[in-house]
């Protein structure tokens, strides 16, 4: 009897280890499960394929699939495949998607109107210079501070979209009295200054209107950055374009704050990691696309690129000292202003 009892208890205990045994394999393989579970974030962006901002978009989000080896997953969507590029701000802000491309000079002022400092003529001399600005002076640090936190953004990587120039159809663009009667597309509020002192006709005209309207000849002039004669063909149309640069379209990739915040703390060091390294890639490269436009203008289409310089361009210099700036003030906070125009290139 006694032998049959322990028998039985020494049974017992074996189921018993043998339960214990597998709820905890069932446990911890539940536990492997959702540490392996793959985040998940979506980038969009407006660009289409052929743009070079385009290009190193998807670089990011493959060098960040790359590195992060199944954790996180980076899909992209892009031609405006999830929102265009008015739309992105929102989009972050709500959460709607976890990472867009802002085009600064085009979302920002909308939500802090202090930002089209970024736009004004002859501001800053590189896309350097106005990083510098935006991160290293109190005025324009405190600016970008509150620009991110009013549309719950993170920065990632610089992706600019070049630096800006005039091109016309039918005027070499060499001097103040070259713009006089020219008919020109405005796309910014801060552009309309510029065009009243030189006694230009505009109108506002979206980007996608821009070929019909040169082609009728509704207008005939555009600022615009090198990459957009080429992807949209306006070189077709366009004969002549302006140095030096007057502003510099700079871009971003930003996620979206509560999103990115969530992350692990190594994944978004990994991200910023590969923000930082393509950013400076995208920032050398953009540059030395939009050279390559021009000159692309000049050899395969029978452009000509004119550099104002001398006296023309001390005139020129002198307009925006004395009539567009003014003119831009109100669209700017003066302190911010005075910083930007006090603030040294690097």
């Amino acid at each position: 009897m006694k032998v049959e009892s322990y028998c039985y208890r020494l049974r017992a205990r074996k189921v018993l280890a043998v339960v214990v045994i597998g709820i905890a394999a069932t446990i911890g393989l539940g536990s492997q499960s959702v540490v392996a579970e793959e985040i998940v974030g979506r980038l969009s962006y407006h660009w289409g394929p052929t743009h070079t901002a385009a290009g190193y978009a998807l670089q990011f989000a493959e060098e960040v699939n790359k590195r992060a080896a199944g954790r996180l997953r980076i899909d992209v969507y892009p031609s405006g495949q999830l929102f265009g590029i008015k739309e992105i701000v929102g989009a972050l802000k709500a959460g709607s998607v976890e990472i867009g491309a802002i085009i600064g000079i085009v979302g920002f002022p909308t939500v802090v109107k202090d930002f089209n400092i970024a736009s004004f003529p002859g501001m800053f001399a590189s896309l350097e210079h106005q990083r510098s600005f935006f991160q290293d002076s109190a005025e324009g640090r405190a600016l970008w501070d509150e620009t991110l936190a009013k549309t719950n953004t993170s920065l990632l990587m610089y992706d600019p979209v070049g630096p800006v120039l005039t091109c016309s159809v039918n005027s070499k663009l060499d001097s103040i009295e070259s713009y006089k009667g020219l008919k020109a597309r405005r796309l910014f509020g801060t552009e309309k200054p510029l065009w009243k002192a030189l006694g230009v006709d505009y109108q506002k005209l979206g980007t996608k209107g821009v070929y019909t309207a040169l082609q009728t000849g509704m207008v005939n002039t555009v600022n615009t950055v090198p990459n957009g004669v080429r992807a949209y063909s306006w070189w077709e149309f366009l004969k002549y374009c302006q140095l030096p640069y007057q502003s510099y379209a700079d871009s971003y990739l930003m996620a979206n704050s509560d999103w990115f915040n969530g992350l692990p703390q190594d994944l978004r060091n990994m991200i910023l990691e590969v923000g930082q390294e393509l950013g400076e890639v995208a920032t050398r490269g953009i540059m030395d696309a939009s050279a390559k436009v021009l000159e692309e203008f000049k050899s395969e289409h029978g452009g000509t690129v004119t550099i104002m310089q001398g006296e023309a361009k001390a005139e020129f210099d002198q307009l925006l000292k004395d009539k567009v700036f003014p003119a831009l003030a109100d669209m700017v906070s003066p302190g911010v202003l005075k910083a930007a125009q006090n603030h040294p290139a690097p």
